[in-house]
């Protein structure tokens, strides 16, 4: 019996070493594409792979919280707004460096994030949604009120950060990459925190709160780092958002855009590391998708678009990999 157990469980080996083996290939194809792609694209598609990354960042501190905390957060965009105009506000009345900002703004999100995240101790579904949804709403008034401050609701207007003279790259060019620098690192980041003890410990609240506190794990603490976290990725992307965009306002920030992300690392795969990825590709090109099939009412088919996507792959589209990985699984262990 233990013959055949072994037997049975060696295709299984060999499709995870296989799968591990494809993945890394596979990034390091994505790599090249990326460096490649912004020297063979007009200067508007350059700007829109651009958005695809400054998004991609934003969803891996959702991913972190919905996807890997079990915890579900309806005011995202907030932090990512946070982030945005907490770069523009050093930049335009500070007058601080760009660089600068970037370590900045992820803080004040996080520090923002930590204080936030108590009503995550208390509560849970569909309270902790309300109370995530109310963070959206009244951030954008908020915005407008402090007009010497954000510039109300004209918002504030920032120059873009130039190439150095000796990297001959185009201003479209140079921000592509301080994106995608700035979304290599949050990757990494990301990566090595799901791998640490404070993985481990988010996973557990995530898939049973009440053997996580048997076994010694700190809930309250843990939840409310994972907002943390979690708003910390929103303001390193919303300052990102401000160095390509070269403007902030209050309408850029509203509801729809924290909903946006949500369907977002819904669609692009909840607890995968490729999740972020393609829901910013889902984020930055569905609703403009939306908009060019039917200006009356785009809203219309950009939910028909989410029910399509979720019916084909109910665990988002990262899924689909893995559904295909285990059906080669089941092949396998039957032959």
């Amino acid at each position: 019996m233990s013959e055949a157990r072994s037997r049975s469980e060696a295709p299984s080996g060999l499709v995870q070493a296989a799968l591990a083996r494809w993945q890394w290939i596979l990034v390091g194809v994505l790599l090249v594409a990326a460096c490649y792609a912004p020297f063979q694209l007009v200067p508007f598609r350059v700007f829109q792979l651009t958005m695809v990354l400054v998004y991609a960042i934003a969803l891996l501190g959702l991913n972190l919280l919905v996807g890997h905390g079990g915890q579900i957060s309806l005011g995202h965009g907030a932090f990512f707004a946070v982030g945005a105009y907490g770069a523009a506000t050093m930049m335009f009345h500070w007058e601080l460096p760009y660089p600068v900002t970037l370590p900045l703004a992820a803080v004040l999100a996080f520090v923002i994030g930590l204080a936030l995240g108590v009503p995550a101790t208390r509560l849970r579904g569909l309270y902790l949604a309300l109370v995530t949804l109310a963070i959206a709403i009244f951030l954008v008034p908020l915005l407008k009120r402090f007009e010497s401050v954000t510039g109300g609701s004209m918002g504030l207007t920032l120059a873009k950060p130039r190439p150095p003279a000796w990297t001959g790259l185009a201003e479209d060019q140079w921000l592509y990459f301080l994106a995608l620098v700035v979304a290599l690192a949050a990757f990494v980041v990301t990566s090595s925190l799901l791998r640490s003890r404070v993985g481990r410990a988010l996973h557990s609240v995530r898939d049973n709160e009440t053997a996580a506190e048997v076994m010694g794990v700190r809930l309250a603490f843990y939840k409310r780092l994972a907002f943390a976290w979690s708003a910390m990725f929103a303001g390193a992307a919303g300052c990102v958002y401000t160095w390509v965009i070269g403007f902030v306002s209050p309408d850029s920030f509203t509801v729809n855009l924290s909903i946006t992300m949500l369907a977002g690392i819904v669609v692009g795969g909840l607890g995968s590391m490729w999740g972020p990825l393609l829901g910013g590709l889902f984020v930055m090109f569905v609703p403009s998708l939306s908009q060019d099939i039917n200006k009356a009412a785009p809203g219309v088919i950009f939910g028909l678009l989410i029910i399509g996507v979720m019916y084909v792959a109910p665990t988002g589209l990262a899924g689909l990999a893995g559904r295909a990985a285990h059906s080669f699984d089941k092949t396998l262990r039957k032959g």
